[in-house]
């Protein structure tokens, strides 16, 4: 499933409200009770919001495209479209490319093994 070029998510605070098209998010990572949004474009925002709040909102707005996000260990969503390359040796997990540009994380092995067999599952199952 690609994200839809035009369906997009609002996050709204006490102050602020932001409109994102799907296919422009990259990743969440949680910071304490903030969430950084990074997206492809290498901008980002600040929630004053955990991450399970983020993980509610994407479920209740994007229905059908909210698998296309996943929870990876306790600080990370990302954009399972934009996995390029899963390092367990070196716990590291890349998104992109965008562009020129691609984000290298850093991810507990635990966590990245979850991730590939999740990964696995997924192909196998699109597969006839």
């Amino acid at each position: 499933m690609r994200p839809s070029s035009t369906k997009s998510i609002i996050f709204k605070t006490r102050d602020e409200l932001l409109r994102v098209k799907i296919h422009q998010i990259a990743y969440f990572e949680a910071d304490k009770s903030y969430t950084h949004l990074h997206l492809t474009s290498g901008q980002q925002f600040v929630f004053a919001t955990n991450l399970g709040t983020i993980e509610k909102v994407l479920q209740n707005q994007l229905a059908e495209f909210s698998p296309l996000f996943i929870r990876i260990g306790k600080s990370l969503i990302v954009n399972f479209v934009y996995i390029l390359h899963i390092n367990l040796p070196h716990q590291k997990l890349k998104l992109g490319p965008f562009g020129e540009k691609v984000f290298e994380l850093d991810v507990s092995k635990e966590a990245l093994k979850t991730l590939k067999e999740n990964f696995e599952q997924r192909i196998t199952e699109k597969q006839p």
